[in-house]
């Protein structure tokens, strides 16, 4: 049985109006923040890959490097002061819990945790550790070491983590013609008054855990070769970086999207979920891949197609009228597109 989907019969929206919501969203802006550190690390980074051991671009969920017969996997997440502040223990939790989705996401597994924590004295930092602490339990990932400062006049968190992957599932191996997958569990609700869509808090540890396998023995059973842990840039600001990424364009379905029922589609364009991700299927493994997801009652659908184009279009079911949202000839995201399909703007200005 599937989770519920949103009513299959939806008013028709403006989807210019969407286009521009999107494009001003403060998501999808901090992913275009991006690029300016890409092009200012260019070069470090490009003496980096020179020696052979990146199996995929910076861009990525994790940077991966070939160690042995698989990768090693390395991801890290700083959080916003002002959340840290109002949610510590929350703050805490999302400290493991999106580090965890990140390492499935390129089709790994974690190993392990540190964390870098600024604090003031006292138990100023006891519900962030306390957080940290019921998230490790809760994924079963152990952190093993650290850096911690007493002496601060705030309560800052950043958290890092290592994990293996025997097959990559990367932002950079989607091909024109096929299938934009989301998987979403959508047994949860709102964090408010965030728009960040939460299914991890009270569900079972051993159903979590199960549900995130799926990633890798998606991978390693060869039926997908790209996706992406949808962010805080939300399902569509997700499906862009992966496009631009994989240097390919697609056409997204708007009401294809999997969403729960009586949220509005503009808030879930923005929504933010504990698991959700975004994969490129080719026709032969869409059905094994969807039959996956919906065996453990995680909603799945298939929410358009890619193209060569490097344009990325918006429409609404059967209409035949589509919306422009994204054209990476011209402009770029997060600045990880291959050099080669860069922007001609921008390539006059790489100096790296």
């Amino acid at each position: 049985m599937t989770a519920d989907l949103a009513p299959a019969v939806q008013a028709q929206p403006d989807l210019a109006r969407l286009v521009a919501l999107l494009r001003a969203a403060p998501g999808i802006g901090h992913k275009r923040d991006i690029a300016r550190v890409v092009h200012s690390l260019a070069g470090a980074t490009a003496t980096a890959a020179r020696g052979g051991a990146w199996a995929a671009p910076v861009g990525d969920d994790c940077a991966a490097i070939a160690d042995g017969d698989g990768y090693l996997l390395l991801a890290i997440e700083g959080f916003v002061n002002e959340f840290v502040a109002r949610e510590p223990w929350f703050a805490g939790y999302c400290g493991v819990m999106v580090n965890v989705s990140d390492i499935y996401a390129m089709g790994g597994r974690p190993l392990a945790i540190v964390d870098a924590l600024w604090s003031r004295d006292g138990d100023a930092a006891q519900s962030l550790l306390d957080g940290l602490a019921a998230a490790a339990a809760v994924y079963d990932v152990p952190i093993v070491g650290g850096h911690s400062n007493r002496r601060s006049d705030r309560e800052q968190l950043s958290v890092a983590i290592t994990g293996r992957a025997r097959r990559l599932l990367t932002s950079f191996d989607a091909r024109p013609g096929e299938n934009l997958v989301v998987a979403c569990d959508l047994r949860g609700r709102y964090h408010e008054p965030y728009d960040y869509w939460n299914a991890s808090l009270g569900a079972p540890p051993e159903r979590l855990r199960a549900d995130l396998e799926l990633l890798p023995a998606i991978a390693e059973d060869g039926l997908c070769r790209a996706a992406k842990d949808i962010s805080m840039a939300g399902v569509v600001g997700t499906a862009l970086m992966l496009l631009e990424c994989s240097g390919i364009g697609a056409t997204i379905d708007l009401a294809a999207l999997p969403r729960p029922p009586g949220v509005p589609l503009e808030r879930w364009l923005a929504t933010f979920p504990s698991y959700g991700f975004i994969l490129s299927v080719a026709d032969a493994d869409l059905a094994q891949v969807q039959d996956r997801f919906i065996a453990r009652d995680l909603a799945c659908g298939v929410i358009g197609r890619t193209d060569a184009t490097r344009r990325v279009h918006l429409r609404h079911g059967t209409e035949t009228d589509r919306a422009l949202l994204w054209d990476f000839t011209e402009e770029e995201l997060i600045g990880c597109a291959p050099a080669s399909l860069r922007p001609a703007s921008l390539k006059e200005t790489d100096h790296a």
